[in-house]
């Protein structure tokens, strides 16, 4: 028997708005995301941390969670349907997520908030931001979520993307959170992270013993200059007071 093209994607669409209703998807894979939150799960600690105090503008996310490989294993949001959140913020997620994996390691970890100053001109990472180009047929094609069960790619320098290390101190992917201010997303992705249990973080290049991948805020205006200095080389652009004071106090990563 033929169907149409017309009728295949229509068919294709139905599932997508179908399935998409529900919060987004888990990989089928198991073995894959061995070890990572469900959509469940994740969907549950994003909406927890979404609804404290995050210093952005108190809108719905995005949180994408990849494996070590890169591979989507989990993608969720917050709002009463996908139309909640910005639609860009979907992707932005996955991006921060691959970016989080691609340049975290077992013994250090780079959130995306700490790679802004060092990708910016004359920074010693600069073009990072050019390199592993998001798989736009993995971002756009239709399913539960297309994502799902593809690597993305992408490379994300502002704040929301964070590696996870479980209770052995192994790296065993990265979450991505979208759909606020970059500095609201990383107090948001932070509280994710620690709702999931997944943020036995070995080492990074915050400064603090306790949040060793916190954002930082060290850079001085300087004239002429939009970006200012980073005293550290990892600074990231201040989005509000409330934002940068809660960056302080967020909770410590686990032992």
């Amino acid at each position: 028997m033929t169907i149409s093209r017309t009728r295949v994607i229509a068919i294709l669409f139905g599932a997508a708005a179908t399935t998409w209703g529900a919060g987004a998807a888990f990989a089928d894979d198991t073995e894959q995301c061995a070890g990572l939150p469900s959509q469940g799960a994740l969907k549950n600690a994003l909406t927890l941390a979404r609804h404290q105090a995050n210093g952005g503008f108190n809108l719905d996310m995005w949180a994408t969670v990849v494996n070590r490989d890169g591979l989507v294993c989990a993608v969720a949001f917050t709002g009463s349907d996908r139309g909640q959140q910005w639609p860009g913020s979907r992707v932005i997620s996955a991006q921060k997520a691959n970016t989080a994996n691609a340049f975290s390691l077992p013994g250090l970890a780079l959130s995306t908030a700490d790679l802004y100053s060092a990708v910016q001109p004359g920074g010693s990472l600069y073009g990072l931001q050019h390199s592993n180009p998001v798989d736009t047929e993995v971002a756009y094609r239709t399913g539960s979520d297309p994502m799902v069960a593809h690597r993305i790619g992408g490379v994300n320098v502002f704040g929301g993307g964070l590696a996870l290390y479980n209770g052995a101190h192994v790296l065993v992917g990265a979450i991505g959170v979208s759909g606020d201010s970059s500095c609201a997303d990383h107090n948001i992705a932070w509280r994710t992270r620690h709702g999931l249990g997944l943020d036995h973080v070995p080492a990074g290049v915050s400064g603090d013993s306790t949040r060793p991948d916190n954002i930082v805020y060290d850079i001085t205006p300087q004239p002429g200059q939009q970006e200012g200095v980073s005293a550290s080389g990892w600074g990231h652009p201040q989005c509000s007071s409330l934002a940068t004071a809660l960056a302080a106090s967020l909770p410590v990563t686990s032992p």
